[in-house]
């Protein structure tokens, strides 16, 4: 059976706890077997040594139940198999373990004095095989977990992939066509622009040249200011942006395009297919135990719950999923909405991440 890397020192651990067990065990014995002597005033160190030294070949048969554990969980058996394998390996470790003390201190004993040392290592050596198994056990849920998050963060990159992937024809179109035009009529707006948009490109590349999406809630911000201004551009005065912002919030973590998509959802559907203005809000508050949300609010038409539902958007399933991959039940995304209210989304993002157990 393979073992991860990671496994190897838990495991180096586990034999230096056999180790130790098994010589203070040893001690034990040997102890134990001089008191009749210690009383008497005597010591006996060779008998001492040698009951120290007749325990190793149990100590060494009974190592191999590891590597039995590893093939038959290699083998995936059922229960009964597996117990009648190991009750076979424990009756003869049982009677190899004692033969040095059947050889070594011959005594003619009753029958039952060697019975109850076969049932005592039989025991000895379903105990360390029950032990060895639940050690297997806890090194295969630790690599299942840590396959599970390792999927959870190819799954997350992949959908921050799709919703770059979303974004980028979508800006490179609109953004461009409204910065060509303006260029004839304010060149210095142009050039603003163009720095806006610059910035946008930017911001995407770096989450993705460096390999993780976590950026702070003030650079997700700049994100969004740039694309406003960018989205002004087009719609002018029927865009009002209205923002409440926490300063203290400013530092927490945050998924990258966590709050970019919930605006842009906003200017799609309240300001786009419009020509009248509208408001948007924006706030971002933290509260006491370091649990962020940042709410988006229009003035909208607003939607019908089963609209939202049954909507095909990518942004806002795609944040979702996002939050419950990274944070599990301690974050939400909550919409509130109705037709000819509005639309509100609220993002809730705990301070830190919910990692799985390692």
């Amino acid at each position: 059976m393979n073992t991860s890397p990671l496994d190897k020192p838990r495991h180096s651990l586990m034999w230096r706890i056999y180790i130790a067990v098994w010589l203070a065990y040893a001690v034990f014995l040997a102890v134990a077997d001089q008191l009749d002597n210690v009383a008497d005033g005597r010591f006996d160190a060779g008998r001492f040594a040698l009951t120290i030294v007749s325990l190793l070949p149990s100590a060494l048969l009974l190592a191999l139940a590891w590597p039995l554990t590893g093939w038959l969980e290699g083998r995936a058996w059922r229960l009964p198999r597996i117990l009648a394998i190991h009750t076979a390996a424990a009756l003869a470790f049982a009677i190899v373990a004692q033969g040095p003390f059947w050889t070594i201190f011959k005594a003619g004993k009753p029958l039952s004095w060697y019975i109850w040392p076969l049932l005592y290592h039989a025991m000895t050596y379903l105990l360390a095989a029950g032990i060895f198994h639940l050690i297997r056990a806890g090194d295969r849920a630790h690599r299942q977990a840590l396959a599970m998050k390792e999927a959870q963060n190819l799954v997350i990159a992949a959908e921050l992939s799709a919703l770059r992937n979303k974004l980028n024809p979508h800006f490179l179109f609109n953004t461009l066509h409204s910065i060509i035009a303006l260029t004839q009529r304010n060149p210095a707006a142009a050039e603003t622009a163009l720095f806006h948009f610059s910035d946008m490109l930017r911001y995407v590349l770096d989450t993705e040249r460096n390999g993780s999406d976590r950026v702070t809630l003030d650079a997700e911000l700049d994100f969004v200011r740039d694309y406003l201004e960018l989205e002004q551009l087009r719609l002018g005065a029927r865009l009002c942006v209205e923002w409440d912002l926490d300063e203290d919030a400013g530092d927490h973590p945050l998924p990258a395009l966590s709050l970019q998509p919930l605006v842009e959802n906003s200017i799609k559907h309240a300001f786009n297919p419009h020509s009248r203005p509208g408001v948007l809000r924006i706030g971002t508050r933290r509260d006491a135990d370091g649990v962020l949300t940042m709410t988006v609010r229009d003035s909208g038409p607003g939607a019908d719950p089963a609209a939202i539902a049954a909507s095909p958007g990518l942004g806002l399933r795609t944040i979702e999923r996002r939050l419950q991959l990274d944070y599990g039940s301690r974050a939400a995304l909550r919409v509130e909405s109705a037709a000819g209210t509005g639309f509100c989304v609220s993002v809730t993002i705990p301070a830190i991440r919910e990692e799985l157990a390692a």
